[in-house]
């Protein structure tokens, strides 16, 4: 009986510890079960933001805008401070109170279709044919007139031949005399902007002109000339614009170029484009970029300047900015990092940006941070960069920190939008506080996305650029135009003034005449300045 009981008590064990090792596979099982399907559900969630991101890009606004009117109750950013709702009082005015009425001038409503004030005007008069009475025959005199409507001609361009003949002119006595060379003086014609070419000045001015500044492709141009009767083709033009942007407009932006570098500030973007013929043996399919670069308006006159390049890698920018010192305003790319002599603030609109795209609630809180901040931005606009910094360090910074530890301490993980926008944000924290230390700093990097997206319109009708020349003339002509229109200056004109005057001025022996003819300059402004509407 003894061995029957011990023989039931070692089955009986036997099965506890077989359930045991059921239950713990089991429980092992459950816990790989759990976490795939944890990871199922992330995966689902980030798969789902991305179809209402994609779902929002394809149907939604496109405007990254926000509305800023604060909700009902919500206490003004600027109520402790009293220098934003008191104005400043003289002594004068502290000692008496005056009322007035403000008497505000009606205006004219303005039409959506007008013309300049000094437009030629033509006026064309009708009177009657008969002006004898028809009562008793007498002659009508003139009681008024009024004018029935107005309307804009137009007077399309017309083709001129302009031949330069130069006169030789020699002294008939000397000429007879066999003991004396006979003198002789013969006029001299202007250089041409181009030798042994039909090209002249305003020609070139309109090529460059249609294609950099209404982005008509040369292709196109070639049928338009034609109506205009000058004969020419789409390779003729392509070499008039790399010869004149190599032989005059490159002086020109070289010494853009030298005047940039000397600033310490600077905004820097690129943008990818398509050169088919490549030094690099890669396929024409492969993106070539194109850089640019503009100037802060505290630092002098806007230059804008475009660079070409194969690549986007750390190399071109190092070229590019060569001999430059200072804070450069640029997005999250990694090649902006890292340079001798340059430190990098941060652009907050592709923060904002990032945020946006994460369209959850925890996205429109990282939204809201960021448009508190442009909103305090607004206020500072027209402070001096000193009196900015201050208000930036007593109103902004207090935001920023509240924002960045928010980030960092949230749960944010895994491959959604909102984990690449927490990601995005603190590994470029350092870079996103740097506007708080630098009254002069932008907040964000829109002054270099604007200025580039000339170069984007382009590139959608220009598709390409066939080598690497003409992509470089791409960026010679685009920085020049850019920077004419950021000063204020009409660029056809400014055009036409560097083309007829820069061939026979012998900038190559005095680069210093090239001061003269900056879109800035005095000269050129009273020439080429576009004129008020």
């Amino acid at each position: 009986m003894a061995n029957t009981s011990s023989t039931n008590e070692n089955q009986f064990d036997r099965v506890i510890r077989l359930l045991e090792e059921q239950l713990a596979h089991s429980n092992q099982q459950n816990q790989e079960l759990s976490k795939k399907l944890d990871h199922s559900l992330k995966q689902n969630e980030a798969l789902t933001q991305q179809l209402r991101h994609l779902t929002k890009l394809l149907y939604g606004s496109k405007t990254e805008k926000s509305r800023y009117n604060a909700p009902e109750g919500q206490a003004s950013l600027f109520d402790d401070d009293p220098s934003f709702r008191e104005s400043e009082h003289t002594e004068e005015q502290s000692q008496q109170t005056i009322s007035y009425t403000v008497v505000r001038p009606t205006k004219k409503k303005k039409r959506n279709d007008s013309l300049r004030d000094d437009i030629e005007v033509e006026a064309i008069h009708y009177h009657p044919e008969n002006t004898q009475c028809d009562c008793c025959q007498g002659h009508r005199i003139e009681s008024g007139s009024t004018i029935v409507r107005e309307e804009a001609e137009f007077i399309p361009a017309k083709m001129k031949k302009i031949q330069h003949i130069e006169h030789a002119y020699e002294c008939k006595n000397c000429k007879g005399d066999s003991f004396q060379k006979a003198q002789i003086k013969r006029g001299k014609a202007p250089q041409p902007a181009i030798q042994r070419s039909i090209a002249s000045p305003s020609v070139l001015a309109k090529v460059i002109y249609d294609k950099f500044a209404q982005y008509l492709p040369l292709y196109r141009q070639v049928k338009e000339w034609d109506r205009y009767g000058l004969n020419t083709n789409d390779k003729n033009l392509s070499n008039w614009v790399i010869r004149a942007s190599h032989d005059w407009l490159l002086p020109i932006y070289e010494r853009m170029k030298d005047l940039m570098m000397n600033k310490s500030l600077l905004h820097i973007d690129e943008t990818y484009g398509q050169i088919l013929h490549r030094s690099d043996g890669k396929s024409g399919q492969t993106n070539a970029y194109n850089w640019v670069s503009r100037s802060v308006p505290c630092q002098g006159p806007p230059i804008t300047l475009f660079h070409s390049a194969l690549s986007r890698a750390r190399s071109v920018l190092e070229g590019f900015i060569e001999g430059f010192s200072g804070t450069i305003i640029c997005d999250g790319y990694s090649a902006y990092g890292k340079l001798e002599g340059v430190t990098f603030a941060n652009c907050w609109a592709h923060v904002r940006r990032y945020w946006l795209k994460a369209d959850s609630k925890n996205g429109r809180i990282g939204v809201s941070f960021c448009d508190d901040l442009y909103r305090l931005e607004r206020k500072f606009k027209h402070l001096s960069p000193s009196k900015r910094r201050k208000k930036r360090q007593k109103y902004s910074k207090p935001i920023v920190d509240k924002f960045l530890e928010w980030v960092e301490t949230s749960p944010f993980y895994g491959k959604n939008a909102l984990a690449k926008a927490a990601e995005y944000t603190l590994n470029r924290a350092n870079g996103l506080r740097a506007f708080l230390n630098d009254g002069r700093v932008e907040i964000d990097n829109n002054p270099a996305e604007n200025a580039i997206r000339p170069n984007v319109v382009g590139r959608k009708n220009w598709l390409f650029s066939v080598s690497e020349a003409f992509a470089k003339t791409n960026a010679i002509c685009l920085s020049i135009a850019e920077t004419a229109k950021s000063n204020g200056v009409d660029f056809y004109e400014y055009l036409m003034k560097l083309l007829t005057d820069l061939p026979n001025l012998g900038i190559h022996q005095n680069p210093e005449i090239l001061d003269q003819y900056m879109p800035w300059s005095k000269m050129i402004q009273a020439e080429c300045g576009q004129k008020l509407k």
